[in-house]
């Protein structure tokens, strides 16, 4: 029998079960004090009481109680009904003292591309927008939704990748997702339905993503670069490009006018799909604005953006900007439980359409480039031999290093307590051997501990 009570405020559940009902109910309040869900000193209903809410006999409740008492779990007073009993804490075994082993330590300081500088993250405005938005809120946005996401969010967004990233973004192709990662992973399901076999990948980039497409059933191949960028002639059969135009990661090389000309008369004549992770697209500095690729063909590309970046990647917020045909697709493989929160979509839209982003990533632009031009200064002045590259825009420099020395010197900046990527940690399996060199983030440190992570840079390069 399982039921429950509620006197006092407090609700119990309690199983009885037993051979009877007096040694079901026995147990069970035994086990609820010996477990704490009873406390001490916690009052119980009148045998009456929980006889009623348990429909059993009253004297069935009253034999389980006074055999309670008597063993000393409970205590019965005329007046104050029946109660827990208050027991002394046991006292606590002596441990046996450890052995004192070395602790590891994570490292003092992080250089790793990939994050930015959480201490930035708008605190102010974002509870100001956050405020706004639950206000206006309508009932129905704290429903399921629909699973494009809301439909405040994908306004602004359209407006805003219009603007500013040169992006045909009508809000019915746009699908709210949870991260970038995310949102390929439900390419990689309308690919695979598809019967797309293999997907060009640039030379270097993350391997989570190679992985993801793997285990959707595709081989990705690596594409071939240089100084302009991927060699986009390198495709033939592929089925879709992965790629990273405005900011190659982790080369950080933007892809030349010709070529970005040349992927999409590509997908047009074979059918192809582009795969346009707009990467860093929004952090440039000494250069003008590149445009996102979607732009040109947007039945040809799928754009991905998110605001890990350029806000912080703890909200989980992503999009898509698809072509009208995958539309469908792309939902039916998202379904209708996968959605990211109303309430964030809600207080994003309204941070973007207040300005309040425009706003935090035109500041967020000036606090990188600082960081950029001050490692840039630690270079020149500490190790003027090393080359530096990719440094326009994004939140990384891939610093060139004397062959063969990648490996010892991101072991040697460990021993410091220094987290750095080699560039061969980037190099896809099937990618020739290139230069060796180091990735270094300078998004991730807080400001204070920059100009200390930047010393600890120097004292390791060759």
């Amino acid at each position: 029998m399982t039921d429950s009570w509620a006197t006092f405020g407090v609700d119990l559940h309690l199983e009885v079960t037993g051979p009877g009902l007096r040694l079901g109910l026995t147990d069970a309040l035994r086990q609820a004090v010996r477990t704490g869900r009873l406390a001490p000193g916690s009052r119980l209903p009148s045998s009456r009481t929980l006889a009623a809410d348990l429909g059993i006999a009253r004297n069935t409740v009253a034999d389980a109680y006074a055999e309670l008492v008597a063993e000393g779990w409970l205590t019965a007073r005329q007046g104050s009904g029946t109660q827990v009993a208050r027991r002394s804490a046991p006292r606590p075994v002596k441990k046996a003292v450890a052995v004192r082993r070395p602790v590891r330590r994570g490292p003092v300081h992080n250089l790793k591309p990939g994050s930015p500088d959480l201490a930035s993250f708008p605190r102010t405005e974002w509870l100001k927008a956050a405020r706004k938005s639950l206000v206006a809120a309508p009932n129905e946005a704290f429903g399921y939704g629909d699973p494009r996401g809301r439909i405040e969010l994908r306004t602004a967004l359209a407006d805003y990748l219009a603007r500013a990233r040169g992006v045909y973004a009508n809000p019915q192709r746009i699908i709210i997702c949870s991260g970038f990662v995310h949102g390929l992973t439900l390419m990689g399901k309308v690919l695979r339905n598809h019967r797309v076999r293999e997907v060009a990948v640039e030379a270097y980039g993350l391997d989570v993503h190679w992985d993801l497409l793997a285990e959707a059933g595709m081989h990705t191949s690596a594409m071939p670069f240089d100084a302009q960028g991927s060699r986009t002639e390198a495709l033939t059969r592929e089925g879709a490009v992965l790629m990273t135009p405005a900011h190659q990661f982790p080369v950080g090389i933007a892809l030349s006018p010709p070529r970005r000309a040349a992927v999409v008369d590509w997908a047009r004549t074979s059918g192809g799909l582009i795969l346009e992770d707009d990467y860093d697209g929004e952090f440039r500095y000494d250069r003008q604005p590149v445009g996102a690729l979607q732009g040109l063909d947007p039945e040809r590309v799928v754009y991905f953006g998110t605001a890990s970046k350029s806000v912080a990647p703890g909200l989980r917020l992503a999009w898509m900007v698809a072509p009208e045909d995958l539309v469908g697709e792309l939902l039916a493989a998202k379904g209708i439980h996968d959605l990211s929160s109303a309430l964030d979509q809600l207080t994003l839209a309204e941070f973007i359409t207040s300005g309040a982003y425009d706003r935090h990533v035109r500041g967020k632009r000036l606090r990188y480039r600082r960081r950029r031009d001050q490692l840039m200064a630690a270079l020149a002045e500490r190790a003027p031999d090393i080359r530096v590259h990719g440094i326009a825009a994004g939140l990384h420099a891939v610093l060139e290093l004397p062959p063969g020395t990648e490996r010892s010197v991101v072991q040697a900046a460990a021993w410091q307590g220094l987290a750095l990527e080699g560039l061969t940690q980037f190099r896809h399996p099937d990618a020739a051997p290139g230069r060796d060199a180091l990735v270094v983030g300078y998004g991730t440190p807080t400001d204070s501990a920059y100009p200390a992570a930047l010393d600890a840079l120097c004292r390791v390069l060759p």
